[in-house]
């Protein structure tokens, strides 16, 4: 009976459009309050206590603020300076110049939205220049956007982390392989279709070794970033949630003292912007403690488990079936909702089967984050429209063989452990 109310209520308040912290708190109390032998109401005061109170969750705002900071200082436009040093004399090299920076502005902001505004804002007017369609330079932008939530430091993988109570340090490596290997593909795919595109591309310049060296002078402190991030974190120096602190001090410093794009007196609309940002995010969490415990209690994850092993007892056709709804879960909800939510139900049932939680963590965030570039939530391609100025359903149709490419990584990533656990393995 309770779970039927808990999931009646979600959905009702959900398709009615009452923002997700609400319905996740609103359900657990009609639970509390309207089912006989429920656990008591402060259940939920206590809950949302110890949900806010998470060492690990620190990280969120922090690094939400360091990506903010990094966009405004100017590191995004001097990341692409230096990409452009290494491949613009290359035919199409607008378009590997984009997945190239995206990649490294991911190992900055951790977001994929952010990936896409901080290089699509830089690059598509650029690319329009040279010729290419807007709708195939939106489509880029959104899709190279979403290794921004693969590459550590990954959101996501930060409220997995802290959600299934596994490492996050661990699953910030797992991430790196199918992040860059995704950036590949983007990049073969994106100068095959470009080839039909160039027919007027202006000639470029020949590769200058002296060109490179002065790019990289001037974005040396940008790409040093993920390097002391990363290194401090497997180094054993800071925690995550300490590299987040880093990660906002350094971004600070390079912001006002070395690149000097930032002024003392644009600190308040970053920290306004940040704000607004990390609280949508924590208060999700917040609310989302009650209704895992509420879960939790009423056995629904056992249950949910025994029902998907009477419909087979082939761990391949079980991993099928979940991609299927954790990818038309993406297309409807946002991505740290959905982790939230499906994360305490979807585990034990990974469990059962023998996945690893770090594995499993790897293909729900590929999934999910998937749904950044599909219809109709499809928030990459929201932003990519906004600053190309192109329809959406334009954008959706020439997004098409990048979300397959996507796909074909998430075959990867689900039925090759090796392709994600390698490295952490290794590193452990």
């Amino acid at each position: 009976m309770s779970t039927y109310i808990l999931f009646f209520v979600l959905a009702f308040l959900l398709v009615f459009g009452v923002p997700i912290a609400l319905c996740l708190g609103i359900a657990s109390m009609a639970v509390l309050l309207f089912v006989d032998g429920a656990p008591p109401l402060n259940l939920l005061s206590r809950s949302v206590v110890t949900g806010v109170d998470s060492f690990p969750l620190v990280a969120v705002p922090l690094f939400i603020l360091a990506g903010d900071l990094m966009q405004k200082g100017g590191l995004s436009k001097r990341i692409i300076g230096f990409t452009a040093s290494l491949v613009g004399h290359i035919r199409a090299s607008l378009t590997y110049i984009n997945v190239l920076a995206s990649m490294f502005f991911a190992a900055i902001s951790g977001s994929a939205p952010a990936t896409v505004a901080a290089i699509g804002s830089n690059l598509i007017p650029e690319m329009k220049k040279e010729g290419y369609p807007k709708d195939f330079s939106a489509a880029l932008t959104a899709s190279a956007g979403i290794i921004g939530v693969l590459i550590p430091p990954s959101i996501p993988f930060i409220i997995y982390g802290v959600t299934a109570e596994v490492s996050i340090g661990k699953l910030f490596l797992a991430g790196v392989v199918p992040g860059v290997f995704l950036g590949l593909i983007f990049m073969v795919l994106a100068r095959v279709m470009s080839r039909k595109f160039l027919l007027n591309e202006n000639k470029k310049e020949s590769f200058s070794a002296q060109k490179v060296i002065y790019s990289f002078r001037e974005s040396f402190w940008a790409l040093l970033i993920p390097v002391i991030i990363l290194g401090g974190i497997y180094g054993g120096i800071f925690t995550p949630t300490e590299a987040g602190a880093v990660a906002v001090l350094y971004s600070a410093i390079c912001g006002l003292f070395i690149y000097k794009d930032i002024k003392i007196g644009d600190f308040k609309e970053i920290l306004i912007k940040s704000s607004l940002t990390a609280s949508t995010v924590l208060v999700l969490v917040v609310f989302s403690t009650a209704f895992g415990r509420i879960i939790t209690i009423e056995q629904i994850p056992s249950q949910l488990a025994e029902i998907m092993l009477s419909l087979s007892d082939n761990p391949i056709v079980i991993l099928l079936f979940v991609n299927a709804l954790l990818l038309v879960v993406g297309m409807f909800m946002e991505t740290i909702s959905s982790i939230i939510i499906l994360t305490p139900i979807l585990l034990p049932v990974m469990v059962t089967l023998g996945v690893d939680p770090i594995l499993f963590g790897v293909i729900m965030t590929v999934n999910l984050a998937i749904g950044f570039c599909t219809p109709p939530l499809g928030v990459n391609i929201f932003v990519a429209s906004q600053i190309s100025n192109t329809p959406i359903e334009t954008i959706s149709k020439r997004i098409i063989p990048f979300v397959i490419s996507m796909l074909m990584v998430l075959m990867l990533v689900t039925f090759v452990p090796s392709f994600s656990l390698a490295l952490p393995n290794l590193i452990n």
